[in-house]
C-alpha cells in the first residue's frame, strides 16, 4: 500500500478519485508542527535553532498518520509546490519519523488525473533549500513578533502586534492618509462645446488650446476667467481643421498571478484579498460536479509565474476556434514573460484546469461567488490566446477664433479577445465630418472642478504597491491585510478602502522613529531577496537572521529604558466628571481609539466611550432606553440601564460595581424572526467571548441558537431553519448539504 499525504481534506478527496487500488490518501490538515505558543521556541545562542512542537489540535492527526505510515511501503508527500508546502512535507517526515528510503515527493499545479499521473511518474527528493527559506521566514517573524509585540503592549496598548510585512503595509496606509490630510485642493475650469454638423448630428469637443498654446489642466483657475473665454468663443465660427483616423491593435492582458488576480477580483468583483484567496483555494482543491465527483477547476493559486502549459494552449485554441471562429484564434500561442522581481514560487499562471470547461457549464455546481471568480480566471486565461482587438480611433480638431477644440472617439472594428473580456472597450461614436466643415455652436459649457487627493489604498492598490517594492510574496498578501484589520490598525471606509485608525498611526510613528528597519521599504525588500537566495541555495539562512537580530535586539533593549508610555500615549484632563466617584476623567487612547478613564484609577476603574453619535444613533439609543426602561437585574433586583460598548448597546446593572450583571439587547425596530423551536420567543443577536451568534430571547427556557443569522425560512430539503451563508441561504443542520 502507498500512502499519499496532502494538507487539505478537500484536496485528499479530489486526488483519491484519480488513484487506483493500492493507494490511500490522507490529510495533514495543514501544518502538524509549529513553534510553541508559550515561549519564543528559538535557541538564539545555538544558531537560532527552532524548537518545533505538535500542537494539541494536530496530535490526533499525527497519531493517525503514524499508524498509516507504518503500514505503507511508500509515503508520497503531495503538499503544494511552494516554500510552505515543502515545509509541510518536511515536518511530516520529521514528526512521523519516516525512513528516507520510503519517501517520495511529488508536485503538481492542478488537481487533474493527467497532472497526478505525471507527478507520480516523476517523484523527487525534498528540497531542503525551500524548507530553509520557509524556516528562516518563520524564525524571523517569530523574533520580531515575540520581542516587539510585548514592547508595544507595555508602551502603547495590549493586544497589538508588529511584523516585517504587516508593519510596512501599515506604514504605506498611514503615509497615504497623511498625504490626503495635507492635500490642498485647487480649483480649475474646463470648457466644452456642444456642436451640430450640417447633417444635424451632434458632438461634444473640449477646449485644449488658446491662442495657439496648449491648455494645462489647471490653466483656467477661476470662474471669471472661464466666463471671459466663453464670451469670446461664443462669437466665433467653428471650423473643422483636421480629421484624423487611426487603426490600432489592442492586445489582451497577461494571465493571472496571485497579485493580479487579487487586484482584478477587488476592482471588478469587490472581493477582498482574503475572500479571493479563500474562493480560489476551493476552486483549486476540488468542487463536486455531479457524476464526475470532485474536480479541481483551476491551477495552483499562489504563483507569480505567467507561463501557460502546452496542454492548456491547445485546449484554448480548440475552444476559441469552435466557439468564435478561425479569425479569433492565433496561428501560434501568445506567450508572456514574468516581470515580477524574484518570481519563483511556481511554474504556471492561474488558469482553468480545462479550457473547455466554460463558466456557464458550471452554473449548477458553483456558489455565486465561486462562479464569479472562476469566470474571471477562465475569461482572462482563454482571452490570452485570442486575436488582438482592432479599434478605429478618431480625432477631430475644431478651430474657434483664438480657441481650438478637440473631439475624440473610438469604435471597435474587430472585437478579438474583447468578445470574451469582462472589461469591454467603450465605444464613442463621432459623426462623419470633413475638413473645412462649419459646425453650429449649440452651447458652451464651462465646468468647475477641484483637484482631488490621492485615494486611500484598496486591497488591489495595496497589493500592487507591495509587489512593486518587492515586499511580501504571493502567499503573504491576503494574510497581511487581514492581520492589520484584525489588530484594528485599519478600518474600511464607505468605499471598502483602508483607513488607518488612531492606534495604527501611533504604532507606525513609534516604529518609524525608533525601529526604522521594521517599516523601511528598502530594508524589507532586501530581506525578501535574501530569503529568495536561501531558497535558491545561494546562502545559508542563519547568517541572514543573525545580521538582522543582533542590532534589532540591542536597539529594543535600549528603547525599553529610553521610552516612556506617556511620551507615546499622552493623557489629557477632560471636563467630563466620573459618574461613579466624581473625579475628573482623563482622555486616553487605547487599541480601539480615544476613550475616557477615571483619574482616580486604580480606586475607580470607570471608563467611557468617546465615540460621537449621529442624530440617527441618538434616536436609536432613545428608542432602546424607552423599550427597556422597566427591566430589572435578575441577580440583584436593581434597575438595568442601556450602555453602549465596543460592540454596540447592552444592558448593565445600575448597582455596578457591586453587581456586574450585563445582558445583550437587540434593536427594537429590527424585523422579528420567530424562534422556529419554541414558537414563542424571537431570535436575537447575541455576543459571547467566541463572537456573535443568534439565539432565542426566551433563554434559558429555550436554548435554540445558531452561528449565523436565521432567514426565517425553512430548508426545502430537510425542513430545518435556513441561515445566512456567504453565498446565499444554507441549511443550519450539519447533516444537510443544502446551500453548502
Amino acid at each position: 500500500m502507498k500512502l499519499v499525504i496532502v494538507e487539505s481534506p478537500t484536496k485528499a478527496k479530489t486526488i483519491s478519485k484519480f488513484l487506483g487500488a493500492g493507494f490511500t490518501v490522507e490529510s495533514s490538515f495543514g501544518h502538524i508542527r509549529d513553534l510553541p505558543k508559550s515561549d519564543i521556541g528559538i535557541d538564539i545562542e545555538n544558531d537560532f535553532k527552532p524548537r518545533y512542537v505538535i500542537p494539541t489540535k494536530a496530535k490526533k492527526t499525527v497519531t493517525k498518520l503514524k499508524k498509516a505510515a507504518e503500514k505503507a511501503a511508500e509515503i508520497i508527500l503531495a503538499s503544494d509546490e511552494d516554500r510552505e508546502g515543502e515545509a509541510i512535507a518536511w515536518h511530516l517526515v520529521e514528526a512521523l519519523k519516516i525512513p528516507e528510503n520510503k519517501i517520495s515527493r511529488i508536485v503538481f499545479h492542478e488537481i487533474t488525473k493527467e497532472a497526478i499521473a505525471e507527478a507520480l511518474s516523476h517523484p523527487r527528493q525534498l528540497d531542503q533549500h525551500l524548507v530553509d527559506a520557509q524556516q528562516a521566514r518563520r524564525v524571523l517573524d517569530r523574533l520580531v513578533g515575540y520581542e516587539l509585540s510585548p514592547f508595544l503592549w507595555k508602551k502603547v496598548a495590549r493586544g497589538l502586534s508588529a511584523g516585517r510585512v504587516q508593519s510596512v503595509a501599515l506604514r504605506l496606509i498611514v503615509d497615504r492618509e497623511r498625504e490626503i490630510e495635507a492635500f490642498k485642493s485647487d480649483e480649475y475650469w474646463s470648457i466644452a462645446a456642444d456642436l451640430k454638423t450640417k447633417e444635424g448630428e451632434t458632438l461634444t469637443a473640449e477646449l485644449n488650446k488658446l491662442s495657439g498654446k496648449a491648455l494645462d489642466k489647471l490653466e483656467i483657475k477661476e470662474e471669471t476667467a472661464a466666463k471671459k473665454i466663453v464670451d469670446e468663443l461664443a462669437k466665433a465660427d467653428y471650423i473643422v481643421t483636421k480629421v484624423e483616423k487611426k487603426r490600432t491593435a489592442k492586445a489582451p492582458g497577461a494571465p493571472f498571478t496571485t497579485s493580479s488576480l487579487q487586484q482584478a477580483a477587488n476592482r471588478l468583483l469587490g472581493f477582498s484579498a482574503k475572500q479571493t484567496m479563500m474562493l480560489a483555494q476551493q476552486l483549486y482543491e476540488g468542487i463536486e460536479l455531479g457524476d464526475e465527483g470532485s474536480i479541481g477547476l483551476i491551477t495552483y493559486m499562489r504563483t507569480d509565474s505567467l507561463n501557460l502549459s502546452e496542454k492548456f494552449l491547445g485546449e484554448a485554441h480548440e475552444y476559441i476556434k469552435n466557439n468564435f471562429g478561425d479569425d479569433y484564434a492565433l496561428s501560434k500561442p501568445r506567450l508572456f514573460k514574468t516581470k515580477s522581481k524574484g518570481a519563483q514560487e511556481a511554474h504556471e499562471a492561474i488558469r482553468p484546469s480545462d479550457a473547455q470547461r466554460s463558466p456557464d457549464s458550471l452554473k449548477d455546481f458553483l456558489a455565486p461567488n465561486q462562479l464569479k471568480l472562476y469566470r474571471l480566471i477562465w475569461q482572462r486565461a482563454v482571452a490570452t490566446q485570442m486575436a488582438d482587438a482592432q479599434l478605429d480611433q478618431t480625432g477631430i480638431d475644431i478651430e474657434a477664433g483664438a480657441g481650438e477644440f478637440r473631439a475624440t472617439g473610438q469604435t471597435v472594428v474587430f472585437p478579438g479577445w474583447l468578445a470574451l473580456s469582462p472589461e469591454k472597450s467603450q465605444e464613442t461614436l463621432l459623426p462623419e465630418v470633413q475638413e473645412k466643415d462649419q459646425l453650429e455652436l449649440i452651447e458652451l459649457k464651462p465646468e468647475q472642478h477641484f483637484t482631488k487627493p490621492p485615494a486611500r489604498y484598496s486591497d488591489a492598490t495595496l497589493v500592487k504597491e507591495l509587489e512593486k517594492h518587492g515586499i511580501g510574496r504571493p502567499s503573504t498578501y491576503a494574510p497581511t491585510i487581514s492581520t492589520i484589520e484584525t489588530r484594528h490598525y485599519v478600518v474600511r471606509d464607505e468605499n471598502k478602502r483602508l483607513a488607518p485608525t488612531d492606534i495604527g498611526k501611533i504604532v507606525t510613528d513609534l516604529l518609524a522613529e525608533h525601529f526604522k528597519s521594521i517599516v523601511d521599504l528598502a530594508f524589507t525588500a532586501k530581506m525578501e531577496e535574501e530569503l529568495d537566495e536561501v531558497a535558491e541555495g545561494k546562502i545559508k539562512w542563519q547568517p541572514v537572521i543573525a545580521d538582522f537580530y543582533e542590532p534589532f535586539h540591542k536597539n529594543l533593549t535600549e528603547k525599553y529604558e529610553a521610552i516612556k508610555k506617556t511620551d507615546i500615549m499622552p493623557e489629557q484632563l477632560s471636563e467630563e466628571v466620573c459618574d461613579k466617584c466624581g473625579s475628573k476623567m482623563l482622555v486616553k487612547t487605547g487599541r480601539f481609539g480615544p476613550f475616557l478613564a477615571c483619574s482616580n484609577f486604580p480606586d475607580c476603574k470607570n471608563i467611557k466611550s468617546m465615540t460621537k453619535k449621529s442624530p440617527e444613533e441618538d434616536e436609536k439609543l432613545k428608542a432602546l432606553n424607552e423599550a427597556h426602561k422597566d427591566v430589572v437585574c435578575d441577580k440583584c433586583g436593581s434597575p438595568m440601564a442601556v450602555k453602549v460598548g465596543r460592540f454596540g448597546p447592552f444592558l448593565a446593572c445600575t448597582a455596578y460595581p457591586k453587581c456586574k450583571n450585563i445582558k445583550n439587547i437587540s434593536d427594537p425596530n429590527a424585523p422579528k424572526i420567530p424562534c422556529p423551536v419554541c414558537k414563542e420567543g424571537n431570535i436575537v443577536q447575541k455576543r459571547s467571548r467566541r463572537g456573535i451568534f443568534w439565539a432565542c430571547d426566551r433563554y434559558p427556557d429555550c436554548k435554540t441558537a445558531f452561528n449565523s443569522k436565521p432567514t426565517g425560512e425553512k430548508c426545502p430539503d430537510c425542513g430545518e431553519p435556513l441561515v445566512e451563508g456567504k453565498d446565499g441561504p444554507r441549511c443550519s443542520s450539519k447533516g444537510c448539504e443544502y446551500g453548502k
